[in-house]
This record gives structure tokens, C-alpha cells and sequence, in this order.
């Protein structure tokens, strides 16, 4: 694993995590100030895997409502709006229902998995899904060929997120 901001070493790479904490324009505004969006295009007509978690899912849509409408990355047509819940952010552990067959959710398929959000998706988006509820069901992860990206955050989600990671990575 290697953390990097060049770009030519993260298209290259064999699989590229786009990670995600914060606000959907400040991520954006981060992106487009290097061009980095164009790497994520670029893998995905290359056919290399990329994973998003939280906000960097969130970007790989269109458009998302927060602070103001601004422009995603737009591999998915669809907006990313808050949630309709009693109690924001959304945190804490989730059990999620898979729609389609999931190579991330191998072995992991009835565990739980840890959010920290506000906003999310509420449109089918992809060839698998997960949805999950809070307040309203959202799209809690995507896998769209070797553009996957989960709402939850993997790495805060024990031993499920850490065998969720190891699926996506055994499929680079």
C-alpha cells in the first residue's frame, strides 16, 4: 500500500482507494485542484479497481447538496442529499441489505458495518447494491465492475469491514 498525491502513480497503481471525511465541496474542491477526477475516469475505462468509502463515494455521483449544489465526478447520474432522519449525522453500526450478487459482501452478508453521514444516496446506481436505514433507505454500497464504493466506512467496521476490504483487494 502506498499513499500518494501523483497521479501518475495512482492511475497506475493496482487498485486506488479514494477515501472520504468532511464535506462534499471541500472533497470536490480538493480533486479539481490537482485534476485527480480524470485519474478515477481513467481507471474506470481501464478497467482498474478504485473504492470509494463515505465521501468518496459520494463524489463519484453527479451532484451533492451539501453547503449548496456542486458537481461530482459523475460515474453515477444521481444527487447526494441529506437524510430524512430524526437524528443527523447518521452514526453508528447498520445492518445492510444486499441486492444483487456481491463479490465485497462474500462471507460478510448478514454483518454490520459503521456510518458516520449525513447525506447520502437514495437512487440504484450499478450492477450490486446494499441499502440500509436511517430515517429513509439509502444506498449503503455500490459495485459497478472495478468502481466499487461503500457509504459506511470498512476500516472502522472490525473484523466484517476488514473482510469486505480483503474481497475488494483479492479482486484487483
Amino acid at each position: 500500500m502506498q499513499l500518494t498525491s501523483d497521479l501518475d502513480v495512482a492511475f497506475k497503481s493496482d487498485g486506488l482507494v479514494v477515501p472520504g471525511v468532511g464535506a462534499f465541496a471541500a472533497c470536490m474542491n480538493g480533486i479539481n485542484a490537482i485534476d485527480a477526477a480524470d485519474v478515477i475516469r481513467q481507471r474506470q475505462a481501464s478497467g482498474k479497481s478504485t473504492l470509494g468509502i463515505c465521501i468518496g463515494m459520494q463524489i463519484l455521483f453527479s451532484d451533492g447538496l451539501e453547503h449548496g449544489k456542486h458537481k461530482g465526478i459523475g460515474m453515477w447520474n444521481g444527487i447526494i442529499d441529506v437524510l430524512d432522519a430524526p437524528i443527523l449525522p447518521h452514526m453508528g453500526w447498520n445492518s445492510v441489505e444486499i441486492a444483487g450478487p456481491s463479490k465485497l459482501f462474500k462471507g460478510v452478508e448478514k454483518e454490520s458495518f459503521y456510518f458516520v453521514h449525513s447525506y447520502a444516496a437514495k437512487k440504484s446506481v450499478g450492477v450490486a447494491q446494499a441499502w440500509t436505514t436511517h430515517g429513509e433507505k439509502f444506498l449503503a454500497a455500490v459495485e459497478d465492475g472495478p468502481l466499487c464504493a461503500t457509504q459506511f466506512h470498512p476500516e472502522k467496521s472490525g473484523q466484517a469491514g476488514l473482510t469486505l476490504i480483503a474481497n475488494w483487494s483479492a479482486g484487483l
